[in-house]
């Protein structure tokens, strides 16, 4: 059972910066596509970006596009949210998830996802 544990997560002033980071208890090349999920109180989760196996795409919802990045450390099995220009409405619980079924998809469904972690809290005030 693979296994993701998500840290990096905080309080942050509306502006500011904060990385995510998500460490995968098994690397194998190119079997799994990962991507980064919010939740808000009150809310759906929602697909915040992905990466595909290789790391040749990566795909990010409208709402962040030019301020987080996604990114992917294979030697320290470890998955990146880099998020910056931060905005009260980037407050939630995100999460890390893995696929390997649709290795190259570029979707951001969340049911499309096979494997999560516990989350962790990003909060931004204004």
């Amino acid at each position: 059972q693979l296994q993701l544990v998500e840290s990096g997560g905080g309080a942050a002033q509306a502006g500011g910066s904060l990385t995510l980071s998500c460490v995968v208890s098994e690397y194998i090349p190119n079997k799994y596509r990962m991507g980064w999920f919010r939740q808000a109180p009150g809310k759906e989760r929602e697909g915040v970006a992905t990466i595909v196996s290789d790391d040749s795409a990566r795909n990010y919802a409208d709402s962040v596009k030019g301020r987080f990045t996604i990114s992917r450390d294979n030697a320290k099995s470890t998955l990146y949210l880099q998020m910056n220009s931060l905005l009260p409405e980037d407050t939630a619980t995100y999460y890390c998830a893995a696929d390997s079924k649709r290795r190259f998809s570029l979707s951001r469904i969340p049911a499309d996802f096979t494997y999560w972690g516990q989350g962790t809290q990003v909060t931004v005030s204004s």
